[in-house]
This record gives structure tokens, C-alpha cells and sequence, in this order.
């Protein structure tokens, strides 16, 4: 196992400010006799760009539910904003993986929107002026103001995507996890995408945690990766971490990391390939 070995940095790489917005301590996660992963030692600081890397089943999605407070730690202790991760649910903004809304979904572009705007809440608007001026900011700052009529099921995957960063924007996090929020797009909305939540961190200062299976689309913005294999972890720069000594060491097993015209290739990886029915999302 490897403890946190290097802490964040935030963008332009000046030394991170505050108090971390994400800390791990000794943290474990098993289902019966199988380890995800322990001793857990990590704090992510505000304004950190932190990629979670591994193949299928190794944890990365199941990670992401724990900061949600959606899964309890087998041991160890985690914390969002200082507190415990549901009581830190109202500043953290949550882009799940792209699946595609029924042609027929009876359900407008900035209703989707508003739902993050004031979903939580019971009953009759008391203010609709204000969720109404709040949801037009946050389409137009995704780019989305065009559509923002349109029915869902007939938006493109790219064009739902735009929409679930601004009902994550709704909240003004400090956090932003993303759960493969590239998944099924084409390259041209996997740059806007990932281009958006970078913004959002630029502007903001918010921390990035974003789960993904492709590392390309974000490399250059990432500061720090977590990878997951075989139970085990490493932490580091992705100079550190994306090397072929230390992902065979994590595999146990030779793996070949290629870098050419700024894209990284890792050769020789178990389940290289993602599925949407692997084991670790068929976990509760």
C-alpha cells in the first residue's frame, strides 16, 4: 500500500490554500471478503484537479459514493468540507455518467435544471422569478440557452451533459465529482465537457474529483491521480503515477505506458475496455 505521497496543488501550481475539502483517513472499503482498497490516506485541497483511475470493479465508482455519503467506509474515517459527507451534500456537485432520457421524458431542457436549483425542496415555488433568472444563468453559462425548451429525450448526449454540470453548478460547490461524465461521447463533446467542469474550477476555485476510464480528454488539466488495481493504490502527478514500472508493480503484471502528441496509452492493462454492466456499478 502506498500513503498520500505528494499534496495538491491548485491551478497554476501555487501551494493549496485552506483546509482540505476532501480527507480520507485509513480508509477501507470491502464487500464481504473482497477489498476495493485500504489505508487510505488522502486529502484533496480546494481548487485541486484529482483524476481516479482503474480498471472495472477496482473501486473508482464506489469512491465517488462514499464522498457522496452514499456508502459507509468499511473502516477509516472521511470527511467533505470539514464534515461528514451528507451533511456536506448542499455544496457538492455531482455529474453522473451520460445515459440518454426517453424520447418521450415529458420533461423541458430548463426544467432538468431548475430540478437543481430547488428540487430538494417541497411543495410550491415561493420564488419562481428567482429559480426562473438562476436556471437562465446556469444554461447560459453551459452554453444551453438555445435548447432550453427543447424536450430532453430528443437533446443529443452531449447536449444532456451541458445540462446535468448546470444543475451541478446550482449549488456553487466546493466539490465537483464526476462519475465518467464522458462516457459515450464523441470527441468533440468529451473536449466541451470536460472543458466546462475545468472552468467551473478556474472560475471558482471548487476541487475536481472525476472518475474515468480515458485520462485523455482531461490530462491537461489534471493535478493528482489515484489510481485502483488489485486492492492496492498508488497517489501521485501523472508523471508519477502513469509509468510502466509502477502500474506493473500495481498489476502485477508488465504493462507498457506509451506517450505520443500528448495522449497516454496504457498497453497491456486487464479489462482495458469499459462496460456499463461491470461488477463495481451492479454494487449497492
Amino acid at each position: 500500500m502506498q500513503t498520500e505521497t505528494a499534496s495538491g496543488v491548485v491551478p497554476g501550481g501555487r501551494a493549496p490554500q485552506g483546509r482540505p475539502v476532501i480527507r480520507l483517513s485509513e480508509a477501507s472499503l470491502a464487500f464481504g471478503e473482497r477489498t476495493l482498497w485500504s489505508g487510505l490516506n488522502l486529502s484533496v485541497a480546494p481548487g485541486e484537479y484529482f483524476a481516479v483511475l482503474g480498471s472495472n470493479g477496482t473501486g473508482k465508482t464506489s469512491f465517488l459514493k462514499v464522498l457522496l455519503g452514499l456508502l459507509p467506509l468499511t473502516s477509516g474515517t472521511v470527511s467533505v468540507n470539514g464534515t461528514r459527507p451528507r451533511a456536506a451534500a448542499s455544496r457538492v456537485g455531482y455529474v453522473p455518467q451520460q445515459r440518454g432520457f426517453p424520447a418521450r421524458t415529458p420533461l423541458r431542457a430548463k426544467d432538468l435544471v431548475a430540478q437543481g436549483v430547488d428540487g430538494h425542496r417541497w411543495g410550491i415555488r415561493t420564488h419562481p422569478r428567482r429559480v426562473h433568472r438562476r436556471v437562465a444563468e446556469l444554461l447560459e453559462r453551459v452554453g444551453a440557452s438555445e435548447y432550453a425548451d427543447a424536450p430532453v429525450g430528443l437533446l443529443s448526449g452531449g447536449e444532456q451533459q451541458r445540462l446535468r454540470i448546470a444543475q451541478a453548478l446550482a449549488a456553487d460547490p466546493t466539490v465537483m465529482l464526476c462519475d465518467e461524465a464522458l462516457l459515450s461521447l464523441d470527441l468533440h463533446h468529451q473536449h466541451v465537457v470536460s472543458e466546462l467542469v475545468h472552468e467551473q474550477r478556474e472560475r471558482t476555485g471548487c476541487a475536481v474529483v472525476f472518475v474515468t476510464h480515458d485520462v485523455n480528454p482531461i490530462i491537461g488539466h489534471v493535478d493528482r491521480i489515484l489510481y485502483l488495481a488489485n486492492g492496492s493504490f498508488r497517489i501521485g502527478t501523472p508523471d508519477e503515477v502513469l509509468r510502466s514500472d509502477v502500474l506493473s508493480e500495481l498489476y502485477g503484471t508488465h504493462i507498457e505506458v506509451l506517450r505520443s502528441n500528448g495522449r497516454i496509452l496504457v498497453a497491456g492493462r486487464p479489462d482495458s475496455t469499459h462496460h456499463t454492466d461491470s461488477p463495481e456499478e451492479l454494487i449497492p
